[in-house]
């Protein structure tokens, strides 16, 4: 983490989301952080008075699951989980300048507050929410915006679910969000917005289901405590609390907002569309200046095959390759607003492409030709040519075109606009010749100024690329002979900043070459010592025969679910409501550490009926669920297709 200089002249302000931290960070997280640090570090050597935020969002009934079921508290659960996002920022060298977790006292001090006064305002009122909910994105959804029955952005299945909840009168903004995405340049690519425009606004914005009852992990409204601060609000809410707004641990919001910057991915994009500026609307705080929204990085076919490997654990790429090279292919492959197909061919193929044969090569062609032929000290006498206007001309002119994309962040552009310059400077070489320079003595100030122009041109291009690879880019500043001021960003556009009899020192090779067939050898190796052993699984003994007549007498039947709740006192039992077609039966289950009494409601499940009632702590269940125990210790429950009727007789 770094500390804040205020003697910089401009303020900058991006952020990433704040991850939610239900499973270990990947590969997929770090490109959101690693393209916000470049941009962040680009501003900083532009000058800028940056402030980059990152965090986790720690709320909701995932995350209370999540805990449960590794037998933690969620502060626990949190804490282990934290510490793995930033052991990874730490080692991809993230250089976040805040870090929230919406568990902050601050935090939680900040979002009562901005709840509390958007229910003074007259924007949140209380309700009946009754609609489709998916728990794994604790998201409510319409039947219209189902996609096949199923939850939009995950596919799961989703439940039935009815409370009294708080809402968010967001269509009250319906006019003034159209025109914020059709006639602004808030999101980017602009290509987004038609899609937003035409899929939530112009169906009729709904108001936003903004508390839940049914679980406790979150922040309490103060004025309805049984009430949680739903998602959005709580988790939105962190680029002002971040700041300071509505607490007192920080004073930075009248220095940084609006922010410059949200980067998001695809997925979470409505929510920063939409919800995000309704909110800040209602409070009559500015809008932030533009939303970012990328695409997502999927896999080489989800599976692994015999003859290419895909380890996507960065701290294993970062291993293997250096995190500058994960940190360099990551951003090189992703285009704004795409996909990115990330597989380990494809990665090492770009190194060996750009970084070793480029990059990599230049350099070390270039620092070894000047210890070769002159002792590593160039000496002042030169002898112009006119090939070389075409190489001054490119590492001038390129820095103010990677400034246009960095603006627009087109990160992927940036960096192929600099190994345009690295390309060009190899070419030049193969013009020059300078190895049948070095062999004519009359031809010393020649070759001093070809090798000079290649030094010149690896100090621009690898100015340019520190922002994006902090970490090796020092190494060949070393290598070239330049000072931290020769590669500041004021020198950037300029030629013959190194000093005439500038010496060089030879050092190890940056980006070396990788067998590809090789490392696909080995990567698989460490896919297979990493996947699990299978077991065979023990199966109970198949019990004595029985005549038919006896299992006629069990009646099975198809039922659905009206009511679940937990049993009081027991963290074993649900008490279900169930409708068998007939009437309404309740049937008491040991399924509470299996299933959320809402992930249930709905749901149309097998059962014993004919049974006689016993009672379980103090209830009477009349009927027993079919259930089988899963490999993880947990019981799946035996349900069936909407379509069968209730009461059905399984047959």
């Amino acid at each position: 983490m770094r500390k804040k200089d205020s003697k910089l002249k401009k303020n900058f302000y991006i952020t990433t989301p704040i991850y939610y931290p239900s499973g270990n960070p990947h590969i997929g997280h770090c490109y959101t952080t690693v393209a916000c640090d470049s941009i962040a570090r680009y501003r900083r050597k532009q000058g800028y008075n940056v402030m980059f935020l990152t965090g986790t969002d720690e709320h909701g009934l995932k995350i209370e699951q999540k805990a449960r079921a590794e037998g933690l508290t969620p502060m626990e659960y949190l804490d282990g989980t934290v510490a793995k996002f930033k052991e990874l920022w730490s080692y991809m060298n993230i250089s976040y300048d805040r870090y929230i977790r919406t568990t902050d006292d601050y935090h939680v001090k900040s979002v009562q507050a901005i709840f509390k006064r958007l229910y003074d305002k007259g924007y949140i009122y209380k309700g009946t929410y009754e609609g489709k909910y998916c728990t794994p994105c604790e998201s409510f959804w319409t039947p219209s915006q189902l996609v096949n029955g199923m939850c939009p952005d995950c596919g799961r299945p989703v439940v039935d679910a009815k409370e009294e909840a708080y809402f968010f009168k967001m269509s009250e903004f319906s006019d003034r969000l159209e025109k914020l995405l059709l006639e602004t340049d808030y999101l980017q690519p602009k290509t987004r917005a038609v899609e937003l425009v035409n899929n939530f606004i112009k169906p009729g914005l709904e108001d936003l289901c903004v508390s839940r009852t049914s679980f406790k992990w979150g922040i309490p409204v103060t004025f309805d405590p049984k009430h949680v601060v739903y998602v959005w609000i709580d988790a939105l809410s962190n680029y002002i609390t971040a700041l300071g707004y509505e607490n007192d641990a920080y004073n930075d919001y009248e220095t940084f907002w609006p922010a410059d910057i949200h980067m998001v991915a695809k997925d979470i994009m409505r929510f920063h569309a939409l919800i995000w500026p309704a909110m800040l609307m209602a409070l009559e705080e500015p809008l932030p200046k533009h939303l970012a929204v990328h695409g997502w990085i999927t896999f080489n076919g989800q599976k692994m095959s015999k003859s290419m490997g895909n380890v996507v654990d960065p701290f294993v790429l970062g291993e293997r390759y250096g995190t500058d090279t994960v940190r360099y292919h990551i951003l090189r492959e992703m285009a704004l607003g795409a996909d990115s197909s990330f597989s380990n061919e494809v990665m090492i193929n770009r190194i060996n492409s750009d970084l070793a044969n480029g990059l990599g090569n230049l350099v070390s062609r270039t620092v070894a030709m000047a210890d070769k032929y002159f002792g590593g000290t160039l000496p002042k006498d030169r002898e112009e040519a006119p090939v070389d206007k075409e190489l001054i001309e490119l590492a001038t002119s390129i820095r103010d075109e990677v400034d246009k994309y960095m603006d627009n962040t087109q990160l992927n552009l940036a960096l192929a606009e600099i190994f345009r310059l690295v390309d060009r400077s190899n070419k030049y070489i193969d013009e020059t010749e300078p190895w049948i320079l070095g062999k004519d003595e009359s031809k010393r100030a020649r070759l001093a100024a070809v090798l000079y122009n290649l030094l010149e041109s690896v100090r621009i291009a690898s100015s340019l690329l520190s922002s994006f690879m902090p970490s090796t880019m020092p190494k060949v500043w070393e290598q070239i002979g330049a000072s931290e001021e020769d590669v500041s960003y004021e020198n950037a556009n300029r030629f013959g900043v190194l000093p005439p009899d500038v010496t060089v020192k030879r050092g190890e090779i940056i980006f070396p070459r990788i067998d590809i067939e090789k490392e696909i050898e080995e990567l698989n190796e460490i896919i297979r010592n990493n996947e699990p052993q299978e077991k065979k699984p023990e199966i109970e003994p198949f019990g004595a025969a029985i005549k038919y007549e006896d299992f006629e007498r069990v009646d099975l039947r198809v039922g659905k679910v009206i009511s679940c709740e937990k049993v009081r006192k027991s963290d074993k039992l649900l008490v279900l409501k169930i409708d068998d077609g007939v009437s309404e039966r309740q049937i008491v289950s040991g399924i509470a550490k299996s299933y959320e009494p809402e992930e249930l409601i709905g749901r149309k499940l097998s059962f014993v009926a004919n049974l006689e009632p016993r009672k379980l702590m103090g209830l009477e269940s009349c009927g027993m669920l079919l259930s089988a125990e899963a490999s993880d210790g947990k019981y799946k429950l035996a349900f069936a297709d909407d379509k069968v009727i209730n009461g059905a007789k399984l047959c």
